[in-house]
């Protein structure tokens, strides 16, 4: 689902009752938790993490006014949804992910490519999205992001 939002508190107050607290809660996480450098802001109609134009000035190779996107939250229809672009970029990454969350949760990961599904609010591993968070800076990011696209 889209919401019209000019701040990622606009978003929140735009969200059904049910998903505020934890939308509220993860955005909080992130905050706490990702390296100096990342700014917060709404990002393609989405709550987002992204490095500043002030930072890297070339911006998203899709469209480079727009800054490079990092970390999005969003509430869909039926989940709230996590993109993270480190795990979409990075295997070693994606792989610590998936063994950490399959000992830490109960429930079945529901992913794609950079995004987490979370169908159930009551079963969001918050810590672990923190630890999430804590282990690409933005220069790791930067690097990543541009060795990837000197491939295409």
């Amino acid at each position: 689902m889209q919401y019209d939002a000019n701040s990622p508190e606009d978003y929140i107050k735009q969200l059904p009752e049910d998903r505020k607290e934890p939308i509220t809660r993860l955005r909080q996480t992130i905050k706490e938790s990702l390296p100096d450098g990342f700014e917060e802001g709404i990002n393609y109609s989405m709550i987002g993490f992204y490095v500043p134009h002030s930072v890297y000035p070339y911006g998203y190779h899709c469209d480079n006014k727009q800054p490079l996107p990092f970390i999005n939250l969003a509430s869909q229809k039926h989940y709230i949804a996590l993109y993270h672009m480190g795990i979409y970029a990075d295997k070693t990454l994606l792989q610590w992910f998936k063994t950490a969350y399959s000992k830490q949760c109960s429930y079945k990961l529901d992913m794609g490519k950079s995004c987490i599904r979370f169908k159930k609010t009551d079963a969001i591993p918050y810590e672990l999205i923190g630890e999430l968070c804590t282990k690409m800076s933005v220069d790791d990011w930067i690097n990543l992001y541009e060795a990837a696209i000197k491939k295409k």
